[in-house]
């Protein structure tokens, strides 16, 4: 049976060019970057030239690029260099819906005496700014809010927010992870201080993160130990990893229009198509401010987790929420802080789409869907 692989905000795979680039690093050029031999200095050189493409996605310098082994080591890196940097500031602001990297750091900080603000979200999973700029204060060191949503795809105006909290003398830091090759994110115009991303959700391999760190921006590090990443991370560098995500950057530069125009068309293709097909079903978040390859779509009286094992016998990969949280009974705090209906919240499912899926691939999805919701609302004891 074929796989039909509908869950990339999950994981995705791993690019053949992505791969070809980072096998010579396992076996031929395994030398230590650090070393003084040219051995260990042509190692050193691809990581650089790595730095620089990872750069050019985001149309940075280089060094303002630190590689960590993955995305939630430089959200933790971001608050921990704020709070470091402003130790007589202890409030931070962010929002109800981030991922857990950010929203379980936080409820850390709180036990270690630090006060968070949890700014919430409309019925379309958009930021309420007035309640944003109020939350802002003298005493708020660093504001962090992901750039947009992992389970609904909702865009957030990070470039608005950061130049408010900038206003009242804040550092901002968002979680790119999601929206990395999937947005145009252009941080001569973002004047954001971090910016985290990982390398599985762009077609690199697990285990190897970024976090942007704006030249000038006060700094402390998270891990300390070596010389390594100028002092700002220590650690040997995973250099098969780090060239791998390197060319990642590169191709989503590249390929960024063609290939989000392409995934936009196939999920408005599915999203219409189970819709259209699937009475009693709703789109979850901002139909016009998403991600190109996110749909989250609630289908009435069901339980997603039951939607899950049928979609797997037919061979179909999605999700009823984050992967961090998939497994639990209980709806996602991204729809409950949308306050989606409790009978649709239940039956939610998260299709998230790559430049590797096909128009096949969605018809499938649309021809199979009607009949797993149609047996499981014949076997749910809720009923209209």
């Amino acid at each position: 049976m074929k796989t039909i692989y509908l869950d990339n905000n999950a994981t995705t795979q791993v690019d053949q060019d992505v791969l070809e680039a980072m096998l010579p690093y396992f076996t031929e050029l395994y030398g230590n970057p650090s070393s003084m031999y040219s051995f260990g200095g042509q190692v050193s050189q691809a990581v650089n030239k790595a730095r620089e493409q990872v750069a050019a996605l985001f149309h940075v310098t280089s060094n303002e690029i630190i590689f960590t082994a993955c995305g939630t080591e430089a959200d933790n890196t971001a608050i921990w260099a704020a709070l470091q940097a402003e130790p007589n500031k202890r409030h931070v602001v962010t929002s109800v819906v981030e991922h857990p990297a950010i929203l379980n750091v936080l409820q850390y900080w709180e036990r270690q005496g630090y006060s968070v603000t949890r700014i919430g979200v409309d019925s379309k999973g958009r930021l309420d700014l007035e309640a944003y700029t109020k939350a802002l204060t003298p005493d708020t060191a660093i504001v962090s809010i992901m750039t947009a949503n992992n389970e609904t795809g909702t865009i957030f105006p990070i470039a608005q927010l950061a130049e408010l909290a900038h206003a009242k003398g804040i550092l901002f830091h968002t979680d790119a992870v999601q929206a990395a090759g999937k947005l145009d994110i252009d941080l001569t115009k973002w004047p954001v201080d971090f910016l985290s991303i990982s390398g599985h959700k762009l077609h690199a391999p697990k285990g190897i993160g970024v976090l942007f760190v704006r030249q000038g921006t006060a700094f402390r590090p998270f891990l300390r130990g070596g010389h390594q990443e100028r002092g700002r991370r220590a650690g040997t560098e995973n250099v098969p990893y780090i060239v791998g995500l390197g060319v990642a950057c590169a191709k989503a530069l590249e390929n960024l229009a063609s290939e989000t125009a392409g995934m936009a068309r196939l999920r408005d293709r599915l999203e219409q198509g189970l819709l259209a097909e699937i009475p009693k079903s709703r789109v979850n978040g901002d139909q016009e401010q998403r991600l190109c390859n996110t749909t989250n779509i609630s289908f009435k009286n069901v339980e997603g987790e039951a939607i899950l094992l049928m979609l797997d016998r037919l061979g179909i990969c999605a999700s009823s929420g984050s992967a961090c949280t998939s497994g639990s009974l209980e709806p996602s705090h991204v729809l409950r802080a949308m306050q989606v209906p409790f009978n649709y919240a239940h039956g939610s499912v998260r299709f998230s789409l790559s430049h590797y899926t096909t128009q096949e691939d969605i018809d499938y999805v649309i021809a199979e869907m009607p009949a797993v919701i149609a047996k499981l609302r014949e076997l749910s004891p809720f009923k209209d």
